[in-house]
C-alpha cells in the first residue's frame, strides 16, 4: 500500500487569528478611565526604568552612587505596583476578570516573573541578603524581565492595531 507523504496530504485552511478584543470589549476598553490611567503610567515607568538602569550600571560599574541606583529601584518596583494593580482592574473592566484573561494570559504571566523579582529586590535590599553588589545584580534581572514583559505588550497591542485597522479596511470595501 502506498503512504502519502506529508507534502502531499492536502494542508487545513489556516484559521483566521481571533482579535484581540471583540467589539464589546474594545467599547469597554474605550470607555473605561483605566485605559487613561495604563496609557500614563506605561511610559512614566519606562522613563523611570531607563534613568534607574542608568544609576544601577553606573553604581556596577564604577561603586558611586549606590544610594541613588537604590533609591530608583524602589522608585521603580512601586511603578510597577501601581501599573499592575491598575492594570488588574482594567483587565477586569474590559475581559471580566482581573488577570490572565485569555488575550493577555501570556503577558500577564511573564508579569507575575517580573514582580516576583521586583519583590526580591525589595526583600534583598531589606535583609541585607546578596549584598549591595548582588542586589544591584538582581535589580538588572528584574530589569531585564520588565523589558521582556514591556515587549511582550508593546507587541501586542502594535497587533491589536494593525488587526482594527485592516478590520476597518475591510468594512470600508
Amino acid at each position: 500500500m502506498l503512504e502519502s507523504r506529508p507534502q502531499d496530504r492536502p494542508r487545513p485552511a489556516p484559521r483566521a487569528a481571533r482579535p484581540l478584543y471583540t467589539a464589546e470589549e474594545r467599547l469597554r476598553r474605550n470607555e473605561t478611565r483605566w485605559t487613561l490611567v495604563q496609557g500614563v503610567l506605561a511610559p512614566a515607568q519606562f522613563l523611570v526604568f531607563l534613568v534607574s538602569l542608568v544609576l544601577v550600571l553606573q553604581a556596577l560599574l564604577t561603586g558611586e552612587g549606590v544610594q541613588a541606583a537604590t533609591v530608583s529601584v524602589v522608585v521603580k518596583t512601586l511603578f510597577l505596583y501601581a501599573i499592575m494593580v491598575t492594570g488588574a482592574i482594567w483587565e477586569k473592566r474590559v475581559f471580566g476578570q482581573y488577570l490572565f484573561a485569555p488575550a493577555f494570559f501570556w503577558e500577564d504571566a511573564v508579569s507575575m516573573v517580573v514582580i516576583a523579582l521586583h519583590t526580591a529586590y525589595l526583600v534583598a535590599l531589606g535583609t541585607g541578603w546578596l549584598g549591595t553588589r548582588g542586589q544591584l545584580v538582581l535589580a538588572l534581572v528584574a530589569f531585564l524581565a520588565y523589558v521582556v514583559n514591556a515587549g511582550q505588550f508593546v507587541l501586542k497591542l502594535r497587533a491589536a492595531r494593525l488587526g482594527e485597522a485592516q478590520s476597518s479596511m475591510e468594512g470600508a470595501l
